[in-house]
This record gives C-alpha cells, structure tokens and sequence, in this order.
C-alpha cells in the first residue's frame, strides 16, 4: 500500500499559554486574574530572552505514520520528547505501508521508466522477500529470530506507526530543526503538519506561545 504523504494526528494536548505564564509567574504571584493581560507580553519577553522552562509544563501527543528514514529523524537531536513505534522485532508487519517520493516521477532511468517507478518495483520485491523470508526462517531459527532478521528486508520507505510526544519547549526545538528550508522534505512535511494541527486547536490554547516563538498564523 503506497502512500504520497506521511501521515500525523494531533491525539492530546495539555496546557497552553496560560499553564507557562503562571509557571513563571510561580517566584512573584500567581494571582493569574490580575496578570492575564500581560501573559503575551511575558511569554515573548520569556521566549526571546531564553527563558525556556516554562514551555516545558505543557505537552502535545501526536500519532504519525511516516517512512523509517523520517522516523530516524523524529528521534535524532530529541530534548524532552518521548517515542514509541512500531516494531517489526515483536510481530510480522502484515501491511506492507511506504512511501513514495512525487518529485521523482518523471526522472528517467530508462527510455521505458523512471526511477519512481523503479523505486516503487524494489519496494514491493523486498516486501515479497520480508513475508517469504519469515515464512522459511521461523521453522529453522524460531519465531521471535526469524521476525526479528527478516526485517532487513524492509527498505528505508516503509511505513511505521509512532507515538511521539513533546513538552512545549521541546516541540519548539524539532519545529526549529525540522521546518527549515535545509530539512528533509519529508521529515519538514511532517513538522508543517503538526504545527498546523497545534495551530488549529479549538480556542487556540498555545497562540500566545506559538507567536513568541515565530510560529503565530502567516
């Protein structure tokens, strides 16, 4: 099952602008009825001057299914983020899920196809190869060996599920590495979606938040 995008669902969330304000407001009064008004002004006195624990006190719970190459990029240069995936060590990947890059379609290989094609034929050869070589092994090495080395012929565009979640502070460092221009395309593409869905939360509870950092509605 070939997939154009990787996929992300915003799952839970916790705390907002006002759970950071009153953690900084912690060392004088909480008293948040009479500082309310000044809460976007705090929050971006406190994101440009670099004090950041504040944003910690929140969390944003994101399930994303996306090729393995982006999951190593979900899990590389992590500061307070927590993931769970999908393992092909514990059971057999019965769904065969990758994905395929649109900007290779039309590059040629040959007079006859291109490589998105090619990639698309190598995919589904190795995906042959992964169920038939654990078909073959269990019998000679075991169950749990052979789920565990047939795997190695699953290619970097298959497709797993992740349980990724971020305090705050932290989901602002992986927007920081992750939706730039210099990123990858495909972990950038996830990161666009995930600020979108924080973006879009029903009263917006992380507006404040989002535009102290550089991330407020274009």
């Amino acid at each position: 099952m070939n997939n154009t995008t990787n996929k992300v669902e915003l799952i839970g969330h916790y705390g907002g602008d006002t759970t950071h304000a009153m953690s900084a407001w912690t060392s004088t009064t909480r008293d948040y009825d009479t500082k309310k008004e000044r809460m976007p002004g705090l929050l971006k006195t406190l994101a440009e001057n670099g004090h950041h624990t504040p944003f910690e006190k929140s969390s944003l719970h994101f399930l994303v299914d996306t090729d393995i190459a982006t999951h190593i990029h979900l899990i590389k240069h992590r500061v307070g983020v927590s993931v769970n995936a999908e393992s092909a060590r514990y059971k057999e990947l019965k769904e065969d899920k990758f994905y395929l890059p649109q900007d290779w379609q039309g590059i040629d290989m040959d007079e006859d196809t291109d490589w998105y094609q090619h990639l698309l034929w190598f995919t589904e050869l190795s995906n042959k190869l992964y169920h038939r070589a654990l078909q073959d092994l269990t019998p000679v090495l075991g169950r749990k060996r052979a789920k565990e080395s047939a795997r190695f012929f699953k290619t970097y565009n298959s497709q797993i599920t992740s349980d990724v979640m971020f305090n705050f502070r932290s989901f602002i460092h992986f927007q920081k590495l992750r939706n730039d221009e210099h990123a990858q395309v495909e972990v950038r593409e996830v990161a666009q979606q995930m600020l979108q869905l924080v973006q879009q939360l029903p009263d917006n509870p992380f507006e404040h938040s989002l535009k102290a950092f550089g991330y407020g509605p274009k």
